[in-house]
């Protein structure tokens, strides 16, 4: 009796496969017995990083004939690309980036992308750049005629995100911080794990049209409760002074004294933390009921019990 061979699973490519949240869904896609093709500018950035049956390509999405042999025969692509840490123009760089990789998973037949953008409503006049910048490409890949799953997030914590690294910086380092306006914003902050069960999730979806998907943790709390909580769970004692009239700007050089080496990208997180970023639709509980997204106390408390150091990929 002749057995047939299995047939392979469906080719899964991840753009941005060498940034925070690539770095931690490759993982969990292998573990799903995913084939995984991990596209990065440099190959030395991916080592270490995949399992045997994964495979590295080289490719720029700034370089569109760059992407047609890492984008064949791949089903399912995901674009975790984000430019920001770029130069000043990165609102145009993501649009140009986001154009080439929508016209390149056409032209190879993709059937699904997944895109992990940010919360903000679109018809707020003063959005950021940078959540603006988020949507656009949203736009853009929806627009490719590729169907495409947009997932929006607020703040991610995890050790190593850029959010969960302001606020632990910060708190560590300064016993009484003069506070911003902005520390007031409401947020609806989203563990790393969660995030990277919704987008393996996003693999059973079936075909549909296009959507946006609005994803958060189960608490609504401001910037500062972020703070308190950390200091509390640290056993440390933080005294947070409102001042309202320091302006975005100079919350980033205010950032730049405890976070140099992210100035540029702390910014114009930054600048966005002006705007509301709470989940308003929440179809992800219909779309996704298996996962319950856990709360900002236990969010904090798992990145806290990370060790030193373990977090080392670039923060998103």
């Amino acid at each position: 009796m002749t057995v047939a061979n299995p047939e392979p699973s469906p080719l899964v490519l991840v753009a941005g496969a060498s940034g925070y949240i690539g770095g931690r869904l490759i993982p969990a896609l292998e573990n799903r017995g995913v084939r995984v093709r991990a596209l990065a500018r440099k190959l030395d950035a991916l080592r270490g990083r995949l399992g045997a049956a994964s495979e590295a390509v080289a490719g720029d999405v700034l370089d569109r004939p760059s992407l047609d042999a890492p984008l064949a025969g791949v089903e399912t692509a995901y674009y975790l690309v984000h430019l920001m840490s770029g130069a000043e123009d990165f609102e145009e760089q993501d649009r140009r980036a986001a154009a080439n990789f929508a016209e390149a998973a056409r032209a190879a037949g993709v059937r699904r992308i997944i895109y992990l953008g940010g919360l903000g409503d679109d018809d707020d006049p003063g959005l950021s750049p940078h959540l603006k910048s988020r949507h656009e490409v949203g736009a853009i890949l929806r627009k490719s005629g590729v169907e495409t799953i947009e997932f929006r997030a607020s703040a991610i914590l995890g050790p190593g995100s850029l959010s969960y690294d302001m606020v632990k910086t910060l708190t560590d380092r300064l016993p009484v911080m003069i506070c911003p306006k902005w520390l007031s914003t409401p947020s609806q902050p989203i563990a790393v794990e969660d995030v990277v069960s919704y987008l393996t999730a996003a693999l059973d979806l079936p075909p549909g049209p296009s959507r946006i998907v609005e994803i958060g943790g189960s608490d609504v709390v401001k910037y500062r409760d972020l703070i308190e909580e950390y200091a509390r769970q640290k056993g440390l004692k933080r005294t947070l002074i409102s001042v309202p009239v320091l302006t975005p700007w100079l919350s980033g050089l205010w950032l730049a004294i405890v976070t140099p080496n992210k100035f540029g990208v702390g910014r114009h997180l930054i600048e966005g933390l002006k705007n509301p970023t709470v989940v308003r639709d929440d179809s992800a509980r219909t779309l996704f009921p298996q996962i319950g997204p856990i709360g900002v106390v236990e969010a904090i408390g798992r990145a806290i019990a990370r060790p030193e150091g373990a977090e080392k990929s670039p923060a998103a």
